[in-house]
């Protein structure tokens, strides 16, 4: 079993990685799903969905499982401990009010992640974005919400920013459009203090930052924004993340990421980092 490190398992990463671990215990005993149904007299469905980690692990459920697959004791105490907390909420948990339901699990994954590589299309990536332009992008897509209903969101947008600050931080490379230095948001002083912030972060060694240029033309990537995760832990699967206009896809199959990683790779080649930087040099000059 995978050892959960403090501050960087994100609970819903950690359920992940406990019910995999509990499936592999499963299958590696001989016992089939019905065994486990039977142990806990409950449904199958109520098996699959705990290796799916789509429901709590409670305790109790988990200590009868181990059981019955002939966990030694010092083991099931230890996965009990880590399964009690997987089930705290994330800090993120207290901006639920602000965010969709579908939008928590992204945080947490985000959290937890070793490595994410983004593509956007249209927007500065959340994680690089200034508060300013945090502000102007998410009014543009709540026009009729309360101002702090706003502010929540953005509050949220900063607090998630902390990862890139942290001892133990993720690499993060960001693939976006040029189209995203020429949308106006939030007017010429907050662009020019946005395209400074990007300027900075790509200094950072854990940060890559690639602009495609218009002169790229049809390109394979031109399509809806999307983040891959990849894990330290060996027990979870690379994951993509898409978002429509009203909810997300989680891509976890492995032709499906392979395809988004292999197009954020073939986008990325059609610029370099310091063409990047250039570009992002003359647009500052242009909201000067």
């Amino acid at each position: 079993m995978s050892e959960a490190r403090s501050g960087t398992s994100a609970p819903t990463v950690l359920r992940m990685i406990l019910g995999r671990r509990l499936q592999e215990m499963r299958i590696g005993s001989g016992a089939s799903l019905e065994d486990a149904a039977k142990a806990l007299r409950v449904k199958t469905l109520t098996i699959r969905r705990l290796e799916k980690a789509e429901v709590p692990l409670k305790p109790l459920y988990v200590e009868k499982l181990l059981e019955t697959f002939g966990a030694a004791r010092q083991e099931i105490d230890e996965f009990v401990d880590l399964a009690e907390q997987a089930n705290k909420p994330g800090w993120w948990h207290s901006y639920r009010d602000a965010v969709p339901s579908w939008f928590t699990a992204y945080v947490s994954l985000e959290t937890g992640a070793k490595t994410l590589r983004t593509y956007e299309p249209q927007y500065v990536t959340g994680l690089l974005q200034t508060p300013g332009y945090a502000h102007a992008v998410l009014r543009g897509g709540l026009p009729n919400g309360s101002e702090e209903e706003l502010a929540r969101r953005v509050e949220l947008r900063l607090r998630r920013q902390s990862l890139l600050e942290r001892e133990n931080a993720p690499t993060l490379w960001v693939v976006m459009e040029e189209a995203v230095l020429h949308r106006t948001v939030g007017g010429p002083q907050v662009m020019r203090e946005q395209i400074e912030r990007l300027l900075d972060v790509s200094e950072l060694a854990h940060v890559s930052l690639d602009i495609v240029p218009f002169t790229a033309g049809a390109h394979i990537g031109a399509c809806a924004p999307f983040t891959y995760f990849r894990f330290e832990e060996p027990e979870l699967p690379d994951i993509v993340y898409s978002e429509l206009l009203s909810a997300a896809v989680y891509f976890d199959q492995r032709a499906d990421v392979v395809s988004h990683l292999e197009a954020h790779s073939r986008m990325a080649l059609q610029t370099s980092s310091e063409d990047s930087k250039a570009l992002l040099n003359r647009m500052r000059k242009e909201y000067s």
